[in-house]
């Protein structure tokens, strides 16, 4: 099924609905949330998912598992999706909180196949056969760590958002502190607290996922400065440690071949 709203079909008694749907660049989709899990794969593009718990950036022909009645948000740039809309109790492996995954070539080219199946699709022979192969495909891949807490509280989560919107190298402790009415060492003590790290390295962390979308258009060098950086090696070391793979390999088609990190 392609550019159908689950909303159509959500009432079939099948236990993966396979749809894809093409976003145009910049796309929000608002807060919301579905009965069923979802597989949520960008065959082109950046997607970034949002939760009251935390944000997950989910660069190209990679996925999101998110599981059933999470309210959630996902903007979409430049995104082609494969999504699988799944009951819940077909897969009562799947994770508790939204988790960014690798997609193998082979279940690439199973979700391709299934979005051509009708919302009925017969289960007995091929289309069954491939419904239940991406099931187990799902559950053999690897999470990647393209994710970042955001703070229980409102005041610390608003800080948060804000600078996940505009990330900023500039910024302080002492200055967030200020905002929230905090001494340093207090506010530095709370927020670690809450999202398990400091506030300078969960801002470093903010950067870096920032340029994710970035490295699609530009190169390392003009990212390596935006974020932050004093030069592209360095930019590249601190990706490379966070994600456990080089910038280089996020480039667009454009710049594949020629990004010299």
């Amino acid at each position: 099924m392609r550019n159908i709203p689950l909303d159509e079909v959500d009432h079939v008694e099948r236990a993966v609905l396979p749809i894809g749907t093409d976003y145009p660049p910049g796309h929000l989709l608002d807060w919301h949330e579905h009965r069923r899990a979802q597989f949520l794969y960008g065959a082109t593009g950046v997607m970034v998912v949002d939760t009251a718990d935390g944000t997950w950036t989910v660069p190209p022909e990679r996925a999101v598992l998110i599981p059933a009645a999470t309210r959630h948000r996902v903007r979409m740039l430049g995104v082609s999706t494969r999504s699988l809309y799944i009951e819940p109790d077909a897969v009562p492996w799947w994770p508790a909180a939204c988790t960014v995954v690798e997609v193998s070539p082979l279940l690439r080219e199973l979700l391709a196949v299934a979005v051509g199946f009708e919302a009925g699709y017969s289960l007995a022979g091929r289309e069954g056969a491939v419904a239940t192969l991406i099931l187990h495909e799902i559950n053999a891949g690897s999470p990647l760590p393209f994710h970042l807490r955001v703070p229980a509280s409102a005041d610390l989560a608003r800080l948060c958002r804000a600078y996940l919107a505009a990330p900023d190298a500039g910024a302080t402790n002492a200055a967030w502190a200020a905002r929230v009415a905090m001494s340093e060492r207090a506010f530095t003590r709370r927020f670690r607290a809450e999202t398990g790290d400091s506030p300078a390295v969960w801002r470093g962390r903010a950067r870096l996922l920032a340029a994710v979308p970035l490295l699609r258009e530009r190169s390392v060098t003009e990212v390596s400065g935006r974020a932050g950086y004093a030069s592209p090696a360095a930019f590249t070391a601190a990706f490379t440690r966070s994600f456990g793979m080089p910038p280089s390999r996020f480039a667009g088609p454009a710049r594949r071949g020629r990004t010299a990190w």
